[in-house]
């Protein structure tokens, strides 16, 4: 079992008087109570983030809770077309859906306490929980993970009864936020660069990674690294990597899992399995929740590492691979943009032959691909580490307490 680090230990990488300006921060609401809620303890970033973050929340000496909502197969169908949607598929919903959709947050209201001085409600799934609490004593605040950037409006029209509710709504970049009659934060997501899936390792484990899943390390190594789902498009990186097969002897690793709050993940995995057919080179790989060491051995082994969504949150993937020194081909989309600076750390592409392009451009530079890789490092360590992420969360905290006042101070 992988033990968590303290913020002690990340003096090495961020300096000391930046965890004393943590623990300053987090003077100001010392003793508050906090209270995250999402759907899904395993699978996906958000999962991975909170997972790291509440233990230095509390460490703080913030009481940091995490509550997790519970839903059959039907709800998260609901919630993965809402999901969907949100990010610009035009789905309709009956009014029995979203009336069921209510009726999952209002049983799951009953069995859990969200007693806190804040409460910070991740992504659609629990965003009508809010309805079943008296919410005047907590400030409510809605962390939207997705991109909303061209929501359907339908749908949008109604979820924005729900967080018209809430106190403040925070986003990942400033072109997902929408009109809201609250206050709106921008919080980048973040990657945690003491855990194992971003800790080094030695040349001896990542062969022993690689060899556990018959790969060679004899051409270069093209990878993606994400759940199977449509909207990252799996389908569209083979196609990629085929056209770079016709000039450089390569091989692709896809590499996932699947959310236990995503019932797409298993179909669109035989479907990423049947757009690969029988080619040797072409390695899939569905991982357990927990395979951490062998994500980071991969991206640490891969010669560029994709990660073409069609439509991105964020994708805390990239920020991985840059950490790991690697130039990544990423989708122009979402979050995405915000970590890849073209030509610098790596290359916003629009196509598919786009993508074939840049992955064969740094294939045969491979000291451009070097410096590149360096570039993609010190600016993980400026914008994505969690101990950023973490005083960003205090500052939020400080400013939900602070009323009108000037905190600049703090």
């Amino acid at each position: 079992m992988e033990i968590l680090p303290g913020l002690s230990d990340y003096k090495e990488i961020v300096g000391k008087k930046y965890i004393e300006q943590l623990y300053h921060l987090a003077s100001f609401t010392k003793g508050k109570k906090v209270i995250m809620v999402n759907s899904t303890r395993t699978g996906g970033g958000v999962a991975e983030i909170l997972h790291r973050l509440i233990p230095l929340i509390n460490e703080l000496g913030i009481e940091c809770h995490w509550k997790i909502i519970n839903g059959d197969n039907g709800f998260f169908k609901i919630t993965k077309n809402i999901h969907n949607a949100l990010q610009g598929n035009r789905i309709c919903f009956s009014r029995e859906e979203l009336e069921y959709y209510l009726e999952i947050n209002r049983k799951n209201s009953k069995d859990i306490d969200l007693d806190a001085d804040i409460v910070v409600i991740h992504d659609p799934q629990p965003l009508p929980i809010i309805n079943f609490y008296n919410s005047q004593n907590a400030k409510w605040v809605w962390r939207c993970h997705i991109d909303l950037s061209k929501p359907d409006l339908a749908l949008w029209k109604h979820l924005r009864n729900y967080i018209n509710q809430y106190d403040a709504s925070i986003f990942s970049i400033s072109k997902f936020s929408r009109k809201l009659p609250h206050r709106q934060f921008l919080i980048l997501p973040s990657i945690d660069p003491l855990s194992d899936k971003n800790k080094d390792l030695s040349q001896e484990k990542i062969s022993e990674v690689l060899e556990s899943f018959n790969i060679k390390n004899d051409r270069p190594i093209i990878l993606q690294v994400s759940r199977f789902d449509r909207f990252k498009d799996p389908a569209g990186v083979i196609e990629a990597y085929r056209l770079v097969k016709k000039e450089i002897n390569c091989q692709l690793i896809l590499a996932g899992g699947v959310a236990s709050d995503d019932p797409e993940g298993l179909e669109v995995l035989e479907e990423v399995r049947t757009a690969a057919g029988s080619d040797p080179d072409i390695h899939i790989l569905l991982l357990e929740p927990d395979s951490n060491i062998e994500i980071n051995a991969l991206q640490r082994a891969a010669d560029v590492v994709i990660q073409k969504s069609l439509k991105e949150g964020f994708g805390l993937v990239v920020s991985e691979a840059l950490w790991k020194e690697k130039p990544v081909v990423g989708g122009a989309v979402g979050g995405i943009t915000t970590q890849i600076k073209n030509y610098h750390n790596g290359f916003l592409v629009y196509s598919i032959e786009g993508a074939a392009y840049r992955i064969r451009y740094l294939l045969n530079r491979p000291h451009m691909a070097k410096i590149m890789g360096r570039h993609a490092k010190m600016f993980a360590h400026e914008n994505f580490l969690i101990t950023r992420h973490l005083r960003d969360y205090l500052s939020l905290f400080i400013i939900l307490y602070s009323g009108n006042k000037n905190i600049i101070h703090a």
